[in-house]
């Protein structure tokens, strides 16, 4: 008999963990029907009959209508069902927070303690580029001064980017403030700052984002004011280095954690096994007294009944709605529509709209109370479960969750991908063919729970896998060197 499974009593439809073949009989919850079509892994079939204009139920919410009358056994995707969202919408607080007790068993992992009392779980050399126009520079920097990555100095990298200059407004200001967050970032224990010396973003500018910070721990090099910027990065690195190599592992709590939740490369088991596995993990951290951090505010659209009652103020309800309707907003006034976002691969592996797509995206969110709403590259600074404002885009999110404070990033994905972010990037499949079949991309396995692996099992697994990253297990990403950052714009470039 086919492996299926109803998330919600209220769903109309059930997904295939495994393919269902036409003509092929299947009962769920003590609801029997055969399969008019082949269903793909992923996919969903109706339990019933439902009408033309009907709303189609998956999570317990409507992730669309029916565009036709579909039998009992129909598969229900991108043929018959559409979307149910438009623009901006009116919310009303219903406080829904639950009571979240203290684990009474604290974790610990091996980090480092920087000197204003954050926790580290990379003690690396970050070079940091102000201007687009250096790139080349601060990529051989990186390569040639490789030697002083010793001791407790566990790696040099430089984050390219083409801004910096060109740029007006909102969109020069944004690209300050996410540099300037990346410097201020703890697995950075020193940073190199390269400039050109003619850019828009000037050094008096950056000085005045990063504010009262460690003279020893971040240098400056300005291009155009040496003769030589390889031989004065090298020494500025040297210094780096000294300032590096004082920082040890020590046990740390998991309070001091911060963890950032992201997906990427969806599929329909997506929020049925790997999503679900991270918020439980999120669960289990917040107990702890830890922080996660929550974004694509795109995929929250359609989803918001899993989030803005578990606020836990009218204030954070009210940032939340702000960030909702803002990033509405920002596609109306580029005259896009809010709903264009499941990708040709989100379809392909059985995500039909996107309510469908943000209902299996929020459940890495868990249960936790959300405790705070987060500008684009703004820090993290209460603990518990966080939401940040930023777009679904890989790379554009992932970077704004580093700039945000996150350790590491937990990503999960049911088709792959191999890029990583400036923290380490634990890649969680959704199923066990993508896990066997990309072993250089993936660190963990959530696809064990369609095979009948309970969720907090799951879930547990990976909290000691995130300890062990935290204390120094590299990601496939970081043992291939992926490291990338790219920045949120909207406006004109010069």
């Amino acid at each position: 008999m086919a492996n299926i499974i109803r998330i919600h009593a209220r769903d109309n439809v059930a997904v295939a963990l495994s393919p269902v073949q036409a003509g092929e009989t299947i009962t769920v919850e003590g609801v029997t029907v055969t399969a008019l079509e082949d269903i793909p892994q992923g996919h969903k079939i109706a339990l019933q009959d439902i009408a033309c204009g009907e709303d189609v139920i998956k999570y317990g919410y409507p992730i669309g209508h029916a565009t036709a009358d579909a039998k009992a056994g129909s598969h229900m995707h991108t043929h018959n069902v559409k979307t149910n969202l438009e623009g901006e919408l009116e919310y009303t607080y219903c406080p829904d927070v639950l009571t979240f007790p203290a684990s009474e068993t604290p974790a610990e992992f091996n980090g480092f303690l920087r000197k204003d009392g954050r926790a580290a779980i990379r003690n690396e050399i970050w070079i940091i580029p102000t201007v687009g126009c250096v790139n080349g520079v601060v990529k051989t920097l990186a390569e040639q001064n490789r030697d002083l990555v010793s001791g407790s100095v566990e790696g040099i990298y430089a984050f390219t980017h083409p801004f910096g200059c060109s740029q007006t407004g909102a969109d020069h200001a944004q690209t300050r403030k996410l540099l300037g967050a990346l410097v201020n970032h703890p697995n950075a224990a020193a940073v190199l700052v390269v400039g050109l010396g003619c850019e828009n973003l000037t050094h008096e500018q950056f000085l005045e984002e990063l504010g009262d910070f460690d003279r020893d721990r971040v240098k400056f090099l300005t291009c155009q004011e040496v003769e030589d910027e390889f031989a004065a990065g090298r020494e500025l690195l040297k210094e780096c280095a000294a300032y590096a190599s004082q920082f040890r592992r020590q046990p740390l709590p998991a309070s001091k954690l911060v963890i950032g939740m992201k997906c990427g490369g969806s599929d329909g088991l997506s929020g049925i096994t790997a999503n679900p596995t991270v918020g439980a993990f999120s669960d289990k951290l917040c107990a702890q007294g830890g922080t996660t951090i929550l974004t694509e505010v795109p995929e929250m659209f359609g989803a918001e009944g899993f989030l803005l009652n578990r606020c836990v103020s009218d204030e954070v309800f009210g940032k939340a709605v702000h960030m909702l309707n803002g990033f509405k907003h920002y596609f109306i006034s580029h005259h896009e529509v809010v709903y264009d976002n499941p990708s040709p691969g989100n379809k392909k592996g059985g995500i039909t709209t996107l309510e469908d797509k943000s209902c299996g995206c929020v459940q890495k969110s868990g249960s936790a109370p959300i405790m705070d709403v987060l500008d684009y590259a703004e820090q993290v600074k209460v603990p518990g479960l966080n939401m940040l404002y930023g777009p679904g885009n890989d790379l554009v999110s992932a970077t704004a969750l580093t700039a945000a404070g996150c350790h590491m990033v937990l990503f999960t994905t049911g088709r792959g991908t191999p890029f990583g972010a400036p923290a380490p990037t634990v890649k969680i499949s959704t199923n066990t063919a993508l896990y066997e079949k990309k072993s250089g991309w993936m660190d963990f396995n959530a696809g064990t729970v369609a095979e009948g692996e309970p969720i907090p099992d799951a879930a547990e697994r990976l909290f000691r896998l995130v300890l062990e990253v935290a204390g120094g297990k590299q990601t496939c990403t970081e043992k291939h060197g992926y490291r990338e950052i790219s920045i949120f714009k909207d406006g004109v470039v010069l």
